[in-house]
């Protein structure tokens, strides 16, 4: 499930040139590793055309209106839970803790609910651990896959493909708090996951172990011929 779960963490991490380049890479490594059904591959093709063919600007522009422009979707779990209560902050101090006991070092800049983190967190864990990780967040998963799917959002395909590795297909979507706009401070002072966030980013780091399983596949099949 490793390679499966980095694929869906840089997908939906800011787009970027490298990412484009990545996106045959991560069709790949979906077909090849088969934990994604032909039918949850399906809903992620538009997405991952739209990352290969569309102007890096407006797929920019598009991640920024749907994930970081409205707190409705935004991609730190704990917030659609929690808010900004005190619960909040101790479930992303144990969920710090978590990782740090698994081996993984966040950057300076990353916060511990950030989906594409916890992704890449699951990804180097065992395939029990990382399913039940999956099914942990799974009532949030299927809210925001339902509220991507109103908006005819391609990226709800990456949020149907989690729901079913979770084992969870079916989950119940939890009742998430309810949206309201971005306030002026947040943002003017948003945590940065794109161009600007600092070198080594969990979605380069992911994109780097993408390539790097790509090329071992290929070589093991040059050494068996």
């Amino acid at each position: 499930m490793s390679n499966t779960l980095r694929a869906l963490s840089v997908l939906l991490a800011y787009p970027t040139e490298g990412l484009r380049e990545a996106v045959a890479d991560i069709g790949s490594v979906l077909v090849d590793e088969g934990l994604v059904s032909a039918r949850e591959r399906a809903d992620l093709w538009p997405l991952l055309a739209e990352l290969r063919n569309d102007d890096l600007y407006d797929l920019q522009e598009r991640y920024v209106e749907l994930f970081d422009r409205s707190r409705s979707l935004t991609l730190n779990l704990f917030e659609h839970v929690h808010g900004e209560s005190r619960d909040r902050g101790q479930a992303m101090v144990d969920l710090a803790a978590l990782y740090e006991r698994g081996g993984l070092t966040m950057t300076a800049n990353e916060l511990p609910d950030y989906l594409p983190l916890l992704l890449e967190y699951a990804s180097t864990r065992p395939i029990g651990e990382a399913r039940q990780l999956l099914a942990d967040i799974a009532p949030i998963v299927a809210a925001l896959r339902g509220r991507l799917a109103d908006r005819g959002s391609v990226y709800a395909g990456v949020f149907g493909a989690l729901l079913v590795l979770s084992g969870s297909a079916n989950a119940e979507p939890v009742e998430l708090a309810e949206p309201r706009d971005i306030d002026a401070d947040w943002a003017e002072d948003p945590v940065a996951f794109g161009p600007e966030a600092a070198p080594g980013c969990s979605s380069d780091r992911t994109m780097s172990r993408i390539r790097a399983a790509r090329r071992d596949a290929r070589s093991e099949e040059t050494n068996h011929v």
